[in-house]
C-alpha cells in the first residue's frame, strides 16, 4: 500500500492520507480485510461509489493499524463510543494506540497517535451558496463575527478551516454533533495559526490541546485535535508532505 503521510513536528501524532478512487480490484482486495458488520455498513450504501468509498477508507485504515500492531488486517477488532467513536477493542488496545478517520469526496484522513485522544477532519473546499447561513446558526459569535469580517475571497476557505477545526475537536471528544457547536471557538482567518480560543469548563482547560491543520491535497482542507498529557508542549504544529511505503 502507498498513501501520503504528514509527518509533525512532534511524532506523537501521525497523518496519512489516502485516495479513495482506486482500482475495482484493489478495492474488493481491501473488502475481503472488513469485518461482518462493516461488510453490513458498506451493503446499506444506496449508490456504488459510496460503497467504494467505505470499503476503501476502512481497509485502508486496517492496513495502517494492523502495520503498528504487527497483526493481519482482518483481524483487528474495533469497539465504539457511546456516539459511535471507533476504537481498538482489546487486545488490541493495550498498547495505548488512538485513531481518527475522516473522509470528504475521494480523499479519506488517518490520526494516529499514542498520546492522547485524536480527531481529524477533512472537507473538499467548495462553493456552498448557503455558507452564510450555516456559519450564522452554528458557528460562535466570535466566530461568526471573524467570518464575517473576511474578505469575500477569503470566505470560503474561512468557513471550512472553521469547520473542520471544530469537527476535529468534537470528535476528538467523541461527542459528534451532540455538542453544541458554539459552545467553544476556534480561529479561522486563513494564514493565521489553527487555534482553540475558548473550551467551556475550568480555566487552561485549553492548554490541554493542540489544533492544527493540514493541505491533505490540492482542493483540500484537513484539521487535527489531540488531548495531550504534556500541556507545555507547543500549541502549534508544523507539517510537511512526503510519500511512506507501507506493507
Amino acid at each position: 500500500m502507498t498513501v501520503d503521510r504528514v509527518p509533525l513536528k512532534q511524532e506523537a501524532v501521525e497523518i496519512y492520507a489516502a485516495r479513495l478512487d482506486i482500482p475495482p480490484i484493489e478495492t474488493y482486495r481491501l473488502a475481503m480485510m472488513l469485518s461482518p458488520d462493516e461488510s453490513d455498513r458498506a451493503g446499506r450504501c444506496a449508490f456504488e461509489r459510496d460503497w467504494r468509498r467505505f470499503v476503501v477508507a476502512r481497509g485502508r485504515l486496517r492496513e495502517l493499524l494492523a502495520a503498528r500492531l504487527d497483526t493481519c488486517p482482518e483481524k483487528i477488532e474495533f469497539s465504539y463510543g457511546k456516539r459511535g467513536k471507533p476504537m481498538l477493542a482489546p487486545p488490541f488496545s493495550r498498547g495505548g494506540l488512538h485513531f481518527n478517520v475522516a473522509h470528504s469526496g475521494e480523499l479519506a484522513v488517518y490520526a494516529l497517535s499514542h498520546e492522547g485522544e485524536v480527531g481529524v477532519d477533512v472537507e473538499v473546499l467548495r462553493t456552498l451558496p448557503d455558507a452564510d447561513d450555516i456559519a450564522a446558526r452554528f458557528f460562535s459569535r466570535v466566530e461568526h463575527a471573524s467570518y464575517r469580517a473576511l474578505d469575500p475571497c477569503h470566505k470560503r476557505t474561512g468557513f471550512f478551516n472553521c469547520w473542520t477545526r471544530k469537527e476535529a475537536f468534537l470528535k476528538a471528544l467523541g461527542d459528534g454533533l451532540h455538542h453544541p457547536l458554539d459552545a467553544f471557538d476556534v480561529s479561522l482567518a486563513p494564514g493565521e495559526p489553527a487555534r482553540l480560543l475558548r473550551l467551556p469548563g475550568s480555566p487552561g482547560e485549553d492548554d490541554d490541546w493542540r489544533l492544527t491543520s493540514f493541505i491533505p491535497a490540492p482542493g483540500y482542507v484537513g484539521a487535527l485535535a489531540i488531548k495531550t498529557a504534556s500541556p507545555a508542549r507547543p500549541a502549534a504544529v508544523t507539517a510537511s508532505w512526503s510519500a511512506l511505503a507501507l506493507p
